[in-house]
Protein backbone atom coordinates (compact mmCIF):
# COMPACT_ATOMS: atom_id res chain seq x y z
CA UNK A 1 0.00 0.00 0.00
CA UNK A 2 1.16 3.68 -0.88
CA UNK A 3 0.39 6.70 1.23
CA UNK A 4 0.53 10.10 -0.25
CA UNK A 5 1.96 12.20 2.18
CA UNK A 6 1.09 16.01 1.05
CA UNK A 7 3.16 19.46 2.39
CA UNK A 8 1.98 22.63 1.95
CA UNK A 9 4.58 25.61 1.91
CA UNK A 10 5.47 29.14 1.49
CA UNK A 11 8.81 30.92 2.28
CA UNK A 12 9.69 28.97 5.25
CA UNK A 13 13.08 27.90 7.28
CA UNK A 14 14.71 25.30 5.10
CA UNK A 15 16.22 23.71 7.65
CA UNK A 16 12.63 22.79 9.47
CA UNK A 17 11.63 21.38 5.76
CA UNK A 18 15.34 19.47 5.81
CA UNK A 19 14.49 18.30 9.36
CA UNK A 20 10.71 17.00 8.45
CA UNK A 21 11.96 14.95 4.94
CA UNK A 22 14.86 13.59 6.98
CA UNK A 23 12.61 11.98 9.44
CA UNK A 24 10.66 10.30 6.77
CA UNK A 25 14.16 9.08 4.79
CA UNK A 26 14.86 7.02 7.95
CA UNK A 27 11.22 5.58 7.94
CA UNK A 28 11.21 1.48 8.72
CA UNK A 29 8.49 0.89 6.03
CA UNK A 30 9.07 2.90 2.84
CA UNK A 31 5.40 2.79 2.17
CA UNK A 32 4.75 6.34 0.76
CA UNK A 33 5.16 9.14 -1.71
CA UNK A 34 5.67 12.87 -0.40
CA UNK A 35 3.40 15.63 -2.66
CA UNK A 36 5.01 19.01 -1.90
CA UNK A 37 3.03 22.09 -2.96
CA UNK A 38 5.20 25.14 -2.69
CA UNK A 39 2.02 27.50 -3.07
CA UNK A 40 3.89 30.99 -4.43
CA UNK A 41 7.05 31.05 -2.20
CA UNK A 42 9.81 34.12 -3.46
CA UNK A 43 11.98 32.78 -6.56
CA UNK A 44 15.21 32.28 -4.03
CA UNK A 45 13.50 30.14 -1.56
CA UNK A 46 11.37 28.41 -4.46
CA UNK A 47 14.48 27.34 -6.06
CA UNK A 48 16.30 26.58 -2.80
CA UNK A 49 13.49 24.53 -1.29
CA UNK A 50 12.94 22.78 -5.19
CA UNK A 51 17.02 22.16 -4.84
CA UNK A 52 16.41 20.44 -0.95
CA UNK A 53 13.32 17.70 -2.55
CA UNK A 54 15.56 16.38 -5.02
CA UNK A 55 17.94 15.02 -2.89
CA UNK A 56 14.80 12.53 -1.60
CA UNK A 57 13.66 10.02 -4.42
CA UNK A 58 10.27 9.49 -2.53
CA UNK A 59 9.47 13.49 -2.61
CA UNK A 60 7.87 15.43 -5.70
CA UNK A 61 7.86 19.38 -5.59
CA UNK A 62 5.28 21.07 -7.58
CA UNK A 63 5.26 25.17 -7.68
CA UNK A 64 2.09 27.37 -7.92
CA UNK A 65 2.15 30.59 -9.30
CA UNK A 66 0.12 32.29 -6.23
CA UNK A 67 2.93 34.30 -5.30
CA UNK A 68 0.90 37.04 -5.54
CA UNK A 69 -2.70 35.85 -4.13
CA UNK A 70 -3.24 35.70 0.02
CA UNK A 71 -1.95 31.95 1.86
CA UNK A 72 -4.79 29.74 1.35
CA UNK A 73 -3.80 26.19 2.55
CA UNK A 74 -6.92 24.69 1.65
CA UNK A 75 -6.56 25.37 -2.34
CA UNK A 76 -3.25 23.82 -2.14
CA UNK A 77 -3.81 20.76 -0.36
CA UNK A 78 -7.04 20.56 -2.63
CA UNK A 79 -4.60 20.74 -5.39
CA UNK A 80 -2.83 17.91 -4.20
CA UNK A 81 -5.64 15.96 -3.67
CA UNK A 82 -6.61 15.89 -7.29
CA UNK A 83 -2.63 14.89 -7.95
CA UNK A 84 -2.78 11.86 -6.42
CA UNK A 85 -3.33 7.99 -7.11
CA UNK A 86 -3.27 6.71 -3.55
CA UNK A 87 -5.93 5.50 -1.40
CA UNK A 88 -4.93 7.25 1.72
CA UNK A 89 -3.72 11.23 1.98
CA UNK A 90 -1.63 12.31 5.37
CA UNK A 91 -1.53 15.72 5.64
CA UNK A 92 1.64 16.77 7.02
CA UNK A 93 3.59 20.34 8.21
CA UNK A 94 7.09 21.62 6.92
CA UNK A 95 7.53 21.82 10.68
CA UNK A 96 7.24 17.93 11.87
CA UNK A 97 9.40 15.63 12.36
CA UNK A 98 8.51 11.82 12.26
CA UNK A 99 9.03 8.84 14.46
CA UNK A 100 11.00 6.10 12.51
CA UNK A 101 7.74 3.74 12.57
CA UNK A 102 4.94 6.44 11.84
CA UNK A 103 4.23 5.41 8.37
CA UNK A 104 4.03 1.93 9.52
CA UNK A 105 1.46 3.34 12.06
CA UNK A 106 -0.28 4.85 9.47
CA UNK A 107 -0.59 1.95 7.18
CA UNK A 108 -1.78 -0.01 9.94
CA UNK A 109 -4.34 2.60 10.58
CA UNK A 110 -5.78 2.76 7.22
CA UNK A 111 -9.70 1.88 6.88
CA UNK A 112 -12.44 2.84 4.47
CA UNK A 113 -14.57 5.96 6.20
CA UNK A 114 -12.02 6.61 8.90
CA UNK A 115 -9.78 9.66 9.30
CA UNK A 116 -7.03 9.34 11.96
CA UNK A 117 -5.55 12.15 13.39
CA UNK A 118 -2.63 13.02 15.51
CA UNK A 119 -1.40 13.77 19.26
CA UNK A 120 1.99 16.27 18.28
CA UNK A 121 4.27 17.27 20.50
CA UNK A 122 5.44 20.77 20.61
CA UNK A 123 9.37 21.81 20.85
CA UNK A 124 10.85 24.78 22.38
CA UNK A 125 13.01 27.01 20.41
CA UNK A 126 16.06 25.46 21.82
CA UNK A 127 15.17 22.20 21.28
CA UNK A 128 14.02 22.66 17.63
CA UNK A 129 17.70 23.70 17.04
CA UNK A 130 18.85 20.23 18.27
CA UNK A 131 19.59 17.18 15.85
CA UNK A 132 18.98 14.20 18.32
CA UNK A 133 16.90 11.14 18.02
CA UNK A 134 12.87 11.61 18.50
CA UNK A 135 12.70 9.83 21.84
CA UNK A 136 15.61 11.96 23.13
CA UNK A 137 13.61 15.36 22.01
CA UNK A 138 12.23 17.08 25.52
CA UNK A 139 8.65 17.77 24.87
CA UNK A 140 7.50 21.50 25.53
CA UNK A 141 3.76 20.73 25.08
CA UNK A 142 1.30 18.31 24.00
CA UNK A 143 -1.94 18.75 21.45
CA UNK A 144 -5.53 17.83 22.71
CA UNK A 145 -7.96 16.27 20.71
CA UNK A 146 -8.88 20.05 19.44
CA UNK A 147 -5.84 20.27 17.64
CA UNK A 148 -6.76 18.63 14.63
CA UNK A 149 -4.31 19.59 11.51
CA UNK A 150 -2.00 16.04 11.00
CA UNK A 151 -4.57 14.08 9.52
CA UNK A 152 -4.78 10.54 7.75
CA UNK A 153 -7.64 10.58 5.07
CA UNK A 154 -9.54 8.35 2.97
CA UNK A 155 -8.84 9.67 -0.68
CA UNK A 156 -12.43 8.97 -1.86
CA UNK A 157 -13.75 10.37 1.28
CA UNK A 158 -12.25 13.96 0.51
CA UNK A 159 -13.94 13.70 -2.81
CA UNK A 160 -17.18 13.14 -1.71
CA UNK A 161 -17.33 16.50 0.22
CA UNK A 162 -15.17 18.38 -2.79
CA UNK A 163 -12.08 18.59 -0.28
CA UNK A 164 -11.06 21.26 2.01
CA UNK A 165 -13.31 24.54 1.59
CA UNK A 166 -11.40 27.04 -0.39
CA UNK A 167 -13.09 30.11 1.48
CA UNK A 168 -10.76 29.41 4.36
CA UNK A 169 -7.75 32.27 3.63
CA UNK A 170 -4.76 32.96 5.13
CA UNK A 171 -4.95 30.80 9.15
CA UNK A 172 -7.07 28.96 10.86
CA UNK A 173 -10.15 26.90 11.23
CA UNK A 174 -9.98 24.81 7.73
CA UNK A 175 -8.65 21.42 9.53
CA UNK A 176 -11.55 21.64 12.25
CA UNK A 177 -13.96 22.19 9.51
CA UNK A 178 -12.92 19.44 7.11
CA UNK A 179 -13.53 16.97 10.19
CA UNK A 180 -17.04 18.07 10.94
CA UNK A 181 -18.25 17.90 7.53
CA UNK A 182 -16.81 14.70 6.76
CA UNK A 183 -18.57 13.73 10.63
CA UNK A 184 -21.75 15.15 8.68
CA UNK A 185 -21.29 12.89 5.92
CA UNK A 186 -20.97 9.50 7.98
CA UNK A 187 -17.23 9.40 8.09
CA UNK A 188 -15.53 8.45 11.42
CA UNK A 189 -13.04 10.16 12.95
CA UNK A 190 -10.52 8.68 15.58
CA UNK A 191 -7.90 11.00 18.05
CA UNK A 192 -4.71 9.10 18.30
CA UNK A 193 -2.28 9.88 21.27
CA UNK A 194 -1.64 5.92 22.36
CA UNK A 195 1.85 6.91 21.50
CA UNK A 196 3.93 9.85 20.51
CA UNK A 197 4.53 9.99 16.99
CA UNK A 198 4.74 13.99 15.69
CA UNK A 199 7.20 16.70 16.95
CA UNK A 200 6.36 19.99 16.29
CA UNK A 201 9.47 22.50 15.41
CA UNK A 202 9.28 26.02 16.51
CA UNK A 203 8.64 28.45 14.62
CA UNK A 204 6.89 32.07 14.79
CA UNK A 205 2.90 32.02 14.93
CA UNK A 206 0.95 33.74 11.99
CA UNK A 207 -1.30 36.25 14.63
CA UNK A 208 2.12 37.27 15.83
CA UNK A 209 3.16 38.52 12.64
CA UNK A 210 -0.26 40.77 12.28
CA UNK A 211 0.54 44.58 12.07
CA UNK A 212 -2.38 47.09 11.93
CA UNK A 213 -0.08 49.03 9.19
CA UNK A 214 0.16 47.85 5.76
CA UNK A 215 2.71 45.54 5.10
CA UNK A 216 4.51 44.21 2.15
CA UNK A 217 3.16 40.39 3.63
CA UNK A 218 -0.35 40.09 2.72
CA UNK A 219 -2.62 40.45 5.63
CA UNK A 220 -6.27 40.91 6.16
CA UNK A 221 -7.19 42.79 9.26
CA UNK A 222 -9.61 40.53 11.35
CA UNK A 223 -9.60 37.30 8.96
CA UNK A 224 -9.34 34.96 11.54
CA UNK A 225 -12.27 35.25 13.26
CA UNK A 226 -14.13 35.64 9.70
CA UNK A 227 -12.63 32.24 9.24
CA UNK A 228 -13.85 30.95 13.06
CA UNK A 229 -17.72 32.72 11.65
CA UNK A 230 -17.20 30.26 8.75
CA UNK A 231 -16.60 27.58 10.99
CA UNK A 232 -19.48 27.55 12.68
CA UNK A 233 -21.35 28.79 9.43
CA UNK A 234 -20.77 25.62 8.53
CA UNK A 235 -20.99 23.37 11.90
CA UNK A 236 -24.32 24.87 12.25
CA UNK A 237 -25.97 24.62 8.73
CA UNK A 238 -24.68 21.00 8.57
CA UNK A 239 -22.99 21.61 5.75
CA UNK A 240 -20.83 18.17 4.21
CA UNK A 241 -20.06 19.35 0.36
CA UNK A 242 -18.59 22.93 0.03
CA UNK A 243 -17.00 24.59 -3.33
CA UNK A 244 -18.11 24.39 -6.56
CA UNK A 245 -17.16 21.27 -9.61
CA UNK A 246 -13.63 23.23 -9.72
CA UNK A 247 -12.34 22.38 -6.39
CA UNK A 248 -8.58 22.07 -6.25
CA UNK A 249 -8.07 23.90 -10.18
CA UNK A 250 -5.66 27.25 -10.36
CA UNK A 251 -5.27 29.38 -13.26
CA UNK A 252 -3.50 28.09 -15.93
CA UNK A 253 -0.01 29.18 -17.61
CA UNK A 254 -2.01 31.11 -20.66
CA UNK A 255 -4.02 33.32 -17.70
CA UNK A 256 -1.14 33.94 -15.77
CA UNK A 257 0.69 35.27 -18.57
CA UNK A 258 -2.38 37.19 -19.36
CA UNK A 259 -2.30 39.07 -16.01
CA UNK A 260 1.10 39.63 -16.67
CA UNK A 261 0.95 41.38 -19.75
CA UNK A 262 -2.08 43.57 -18.33
CA UNK A 263 -1.40 47.49 -17.92
CA UNK A 264 -2.85 48.82 -14.66
CA UNK A 265 -5.26 51.43 -15.23
CA UNK A 266 -5.03 54.02 -12.04
CA UNK A 267 -7.90 53.87 -9.85
CA UNK A 268 -7.78 57.17 -7.43
CA UNK A 269 -8.35 56.27 -3.86
CA UNK A 270 -11.38 58.49 -2.88
CA UNK A 271 -13.68 56.59 -1.32
CA UNK A 272 -16.60 56.97 -4.50
CA UNK A 273 -14.05 55.79 -6.47
CA UNK A 274 -12.88 52.45 -4.37
CA UNK A 275 -16.71 51.86 -3.42
CA UNK A 276 -17.57 52.51 -7.34
CA UNK A 277 -14.86 50.17 -8.31
CA UNK A 278 -16.01 47.20 -5.53
CA UNK A 279 -19.61 47.21 -5.81
CA UNK A 280 -20.12 48.06 -9.43
CA UNK A 281 -17.57 47.65 -12.29
CA UNK A 282 -15.76 44.66 -10.53
CA UNK A 283 -19.42 42.58 -10.21
CA UNK A 284 -20.25 43.56 -13.71
CA UNK A 285 -17.14 43.12 -15.51
CA UNK A 286 -16.70 40.22 -17.66
CA UNK A 287 -14.69 38.46 -20.15
CA UNK A 288 -11.83 40.60 -19.56
CA UNK A 289 -8.44 41.49 -17.79
CA UNK A 290 -9.22 44.15 -14.98
CA UNK A 291 -6.15 45.59 -14.27
CA UNK A 292 -5.83 49.00 -11.59
CA UNK A 293 -3.67 50.22 -9.43
CA UNK A 294 -4.19 52.61 -6.59
CA UNK A 295 -1.07 55.15 -4.69
CA UNK A 296 -1.05 56.26 -1.34
CA UNK A 297 -2.83 59.60 -1.34
CA UNK A 298 -0.74 62.48 -0.97
CA UNK A 299 -3.34 64.94 -0.10
CA UNK A 300 -3.81 64.15 3.04
CA UNK A 301 -1.94 67.10 5.10
CA UNK A 302 -4.27 69.50 2.81
CA UNK A 303 -7.01 66.96 3.90
CA UNK A 304 -6.41 67.71 7.73
CA UNK A 305 -5.66 71.29 7.78
CA UNK A 306 -9.40 71.66 5.45
CA UNK A 307 -10.99 69.73 8.27
CA UNK A 308 -9.38 71.99 10.96
CA UNK A 309 -10.65 75.19 8.75
CA UNK A 310 -14.34 73.17 8.45
CA UNK A 311 -14.36 73.44 4.79
CA UNK A 312 -15.66 70.43 3.05
CA UNK A 313 -13.46 67.66 1.86
CA UNK A 314 -13.09 64.95 -0.36
CA UNK A 315 -13.06 61.42 1.25
CA UNK A 316 -10.06 59.26 0.84
CA UNK A 317 -9.29 55.88 1.94
CA UNK A 318 -5.99 54.62 3.78
CA UNK A 319 -4.05 52.08 2.17
CA UNK A 320 -4.47 50.00 4.41
CA UNK A 321 -8.20 50.47 4.41
CA UNK A 322 -8.29 49.35 0.68
CA UNK A 323 -5.98 46.85 1.23
CA UNK A 324 -8.57 45.12 3.75
CA UNK A 325 -11.53 46.35 1.02
CA UNK A 326 -9.98 44.38 -1.78
CA UNK A 327 -8.59 41.55 0.02
CA UNK A 328 -12.02 41.06 1.76
CA UNK A 329 -14.01 40.91 -1.53
CA UNK A 330 -11.29 38.87 -3.29
CA UNK A 331 -12.09 35.79 -0.56
CA UNK A 332 -15.45 36.14 -0.22
CA UNK A 333 -16.47 36.56 -4.26
CA UNK A 334 -13.37 36.01 -6.58
CA UNK A 335 -10.96 33.59 -5.24
CA UNK A 336 -11.75 31.37 -8.23
CA UNK A 337 -11.31 34.02 -11.00
CA UNK A 338 -7.20 34.18 -12.10
CA UNK A 339 -6.14 37.28 -10.17
CA UNK A 340 -2.74 38.70 -8.84
CA UNK A 341 -2.54 41.85 -5.86
CA UNK A 342 0.64 42.78 -4.94
CA UNK A 343 1.66 46.00 -2.39
CA UNK A 344 4.68 47.80 -3.86
CA UNK A 345 7.80 47.28 -1.96
CA UNK A 346 7.65 50.91 -1.05
CA UNK A 347 4.35 50.11 0.33
CA UNK A 348 2.71 53.30 -1.49
CA UNK A 349 0.87 51.32 -4.27
CA UNK A 350 -1.49 48.28 -5.03
CA UNK A 351 -1.43 46.51 -8.14
CA UNK A 352 -4.80 44.42 -8.62
CA UNK A 353 -5.79 41.94 -11.76
CA UNK A 354 -7.82 40.02 -12.31
CA UNK A 355 -9.66 37.54 -15.24
CA UNK A 356 -13.15 37.34 -15.50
Amino acid sequence: MKISIIYTFRNRDSRRVKNSLDSLAKQTKQNFDVIFIDYGSDEDTALEIKNLLKKYDFASYIYLNTNKQPWNKCKALNFAIKQIKSKYCFIADADIIFHSKFTLELERLTEPNKAVYFQVGFLSEEESSKNIPFEEYKIKFLTNNEATGMTLFPVENLYSINGFDEFFHFWGAEDTDIHNRLKNAGCEIEYYDQELLLLHQWHKNFRSRETKELGKELQLSGIVEINHQHLIYNLENKITKVNDENWGNLADEKEFNELVASSPLVLPDKKSSIDHFLYYELPNSKNKVLSVQIKENKSEMKNKLKRILGKKIIEHYTLKEINDLFLLHIVSFYHNFPYSYKISEDLKSITFKIKK
